[in-house]
């Protein structure tokens, strides 16, 4: 580009020069119309050259991404909380953990719409000495046109479908009335699942054979929809109960799910309606949860959420652990990766002593993704 410019000033003094001598008029109007030739000539020559440069950009770009074929993300996360317990009517002060982690994610396309995946995922436990903890999830999987099939530790339906839209508290036990017998990661697991339109089916089976039934251990299968802010999900799941390594009876577990995003609200609640069944007895007990979660926007950096649950695991006599109880908390999120909270947690039951707690709690993200 600047040689261009030097070439039009040299031009441009050569006939300034010339024309101070020059004394036919006619010879220095065809020297100044040859400028102007020259002058359209350069301007052509370097819209073609920034059109070179533009191509050769886009070709590069569309290179990169088609050479980024892996992907890896290193992600971790410290979620450390301080409070004040009153149990059993006595008073105490701990330090315990909300579910701090680490893990790696990696990606692998070779072909179009194949992929494989593989994630590992462990716990930290901040409550005590900071332990590497045991395996959350650790699977590999396949994703194809015909929908995703994935074998190892995993989410299963239950939780991705029920308790995912309402688990919004930075506690290590919520949803706190989904918590206490329902599952959040299971072993030995093979999933499937298929998305079309707006719709997500998710089909899971635990395969254990050292422990109970050797054909299936649990079988949960499932069915949202989503669209815009809007989740609404249904599911089924029937587990085998154990004892000493025997099966003994099952579980069955009917569930639904209903969310919505507003503008600054988000509102959520979920519901599981459980039978326990033991094998050769009459003996049967129904229970259930509901859990109803709700945050609101104060600004852009403090949010309120609110919850309500209630449990009840179908016993009528005095080692019923039934309950109620709710929770509010107040959030401040200076950046994506920060968050700190304070948060009261009151719980009601039936037959035992009451559980009450106030909390502050920490929390930082971090993540890094590698494409190559």
């Amino acid at each position: 580009m600047h040689k261009y410019k030097l070439t039009i000033f040299i031009c441009f003094l050569f006939l300034t020069n010339f024309s101070s001598y020059a004394n036919d008029e006619n010879s220095l109007s065809e020297l100044k119309s040859q400028l102007k030739n020259l002058q359209h000539k350069i301007e052509n020559l370097e819209k073609a050259q920034k059109k070179i440069e533009t191509e050769k950009a886009i070709s590069n770009n569309q290179k990169s991404e088609k050479d980024s074929d892996q992907t890896i993300k290193l992600y971790a996360t410290l979620r450390p909380t301080f409070g004040y317990i009153n149990q059993n009517d006595e008073n105490s002060w701990d330090v315990k953990d909300a579910l701090s982690h680490v893990g790696i994610k990696a990606t692998k396309k070779f072909d179009v719409n194949w992929s494989a995946e593989m994630q590992g995922e462990w716990g930290i436990d901040l409550s005590n000495n900071g332990d590497f903890g045991k395996a959350r999830q650790v699977y590999v999987a396949l994703n194809s046109p015909i929908g995703r099939i994935g074998i190892g530790k995993q989410r299963p339906t239950q939780y991705l479908f029920i308790a995912e839209y309402v688990d919004i508290f930075n506690h290590g036990n919520s949803p706190f009335a989904y918590d206490p017998e329902s599952i959040f990661f299971i072993d030995n697991l093979i999933t499937y699942q298929l998305q079309f339109n707006n719709f997500n089916f998710i089909a899971v089976g635990q395969f254990n054979g050292d422990v109970g039934d050797n054909n299936s251990d649990l079988f949960n299968i499932g069915i949202s929809y989503d669209l815009d802010g809007l989740h609404a999900a249904a599911t089924y799941l029937v587990e085998d109960t154990n004892e000493t390594g025997f099966k003994v009876g099952e579980n069955e577990i009917f569930a639904a799910s209903l969310a919505y995003s507003f503008d600054n609200l988000y509102l959520a609640a979920s519901y599981q309606d459980k039978l326990y069944k033991v094998d050769h007895s009459v003996f049967e007990r129904d229970g259930y949860t509901l859990d109803i979660s709700a945050a609101y926007k104060l600004t852009s950096d403090h949010k309120l959420k609110l919850g309500y649950f209630d449990f009840s695991d179908g016993i009528k006599f005095s080692n019923s652990q039934d309950h109620y109880g709710y929770n509010a908390t107040l959030e401040w999120s200076p950046s994506d990766s920060l968050r700190f909270h304070l948060e009261y947690l009151f719980r009601n039951y039936d037959f035992t002593h009451d559980f009450s707690s106030w909390s502050i709690g920490f929390r930082y993200d971090l993540a890094h993704k590698w494409n190559y």
